[in-house]
């Protein structure tokens, strides 16, 4: 009786020393919470035709992919869209840089999600050497002004940061590399990327003092712990959004109708096998 006391105490320990990664049944529990907060979120913004755009930055394998997947896997696409735009096409390289981004902004009753943003100037292509200084300097400057624009039109700009210590993000590239469920998110951008931890820390700490403003703030969450992380940015999130309570309405299923007549059609369908 002692040892199985012991563990349940080391669980329950686990679960709330912020020290130690969170286990699995708390953070399930919270998470079942929060996804129906964010349905909650979701029927006030359909409701009110509010206008939101949630942008996700932060280092390699920080968690950006794992925490948009958490906030809209009970919600609906119609309402909560995500937008991850491949490399620049030769068009899109000569128009103004943040026009390509334009297009994909919310309509009324919309959430857009940016997985990777503008910000992609100041952070990848100043890094590898895509951009020009000058051309980066010129985005710093001007994204200010750009995103003032934004609120001011009545979006709400939601900025996110994701930071992860460098021995997690070794462990995490480690752990892509001999994992067939995880080798496609090793890209050759990763592995040239991972040698220039410091040239991302300058690029960040520029991005934050130019674009952190009091209409568009950044928002810095700490990931080595995924299931924290992913906690604590959607109840972020939450308590930016004025969204209401929701209302569980009294819903009953009505009788199926009765029908004598019906009977089953003896058709060549092809039948999944079953092998489980």
């Amino acid at each position: 009786m002692g040892k199985k006391s012991g563990k349940r105490k080391d669980a329950r320990a686990s679960a709330t020393d912020p020290g130690a990664k969170m286990k699995t049944g708390p953070y399930e529990k919270e998470m079942k919470r929060l996804h129906g907060e964010l349905v909650a979120m979701q029927e006030w913004v359909r409701s009110t035709g509010a206008k939101i755009i949630i942008v996700f930055e932060g280092r390699d394998t920080a968690g950006k992919g794992g925490t948009i997947k958490r906030i809209t896997e009970r919600v609906s696409p119609r309402v909560f869209r995500i937008v991850a735009l491949p490399a620049p096409s030769d068009r899109e390289k000569s128009q103004m840089f943040l026009q390509r981004y334009v297009p994909h902004f919310p309509a009324a009753g919309e959430v857009v999600i940016f997985d990777r943003s503008w910000y992609n100037r100041a952070g990848v292509e100043r890094v590898m050497g895509f951009t020009p200084k000058e051309q980066v300097e010129r985005f710093l400057e001007q994204t200010p002004a750009f995103e003032k624009a934004m609120v001011e039109s009545g979006i709400l700009l939601i900025k996110y940061w994701l930071e992860v210590s460098p021995d997690e993000q070794t462990a995490r590239l480690k752990g892509r590399i001999n994992d067939p469920r995880k080798i496609w998110k090793l890209s050759d951008m990763d592995l040239k990327s991972y040698s220039k931890w410091f040239d991302y820390s300058r690029a960040r700490d520029d991005m934050f003092r130019e674009t952190d403003t009091s209409w568009a703030p950044w928002y810095v969450a700490t990931t080595d712990d995924k299931k924290r992380g992913r906690l604590n940015i959607i109840s972020h999130l939450l308590s930016l959004v004025p969204y209401e309570p929701l209302t569980m309405p009294d819903i009953r299923l009505p009788k199926r109708d009765k029908d004598k007549d019906y009977v089953e059609p003896h058709l060549p369908l092809r039948y999944v096998p079953e092998k489980f």
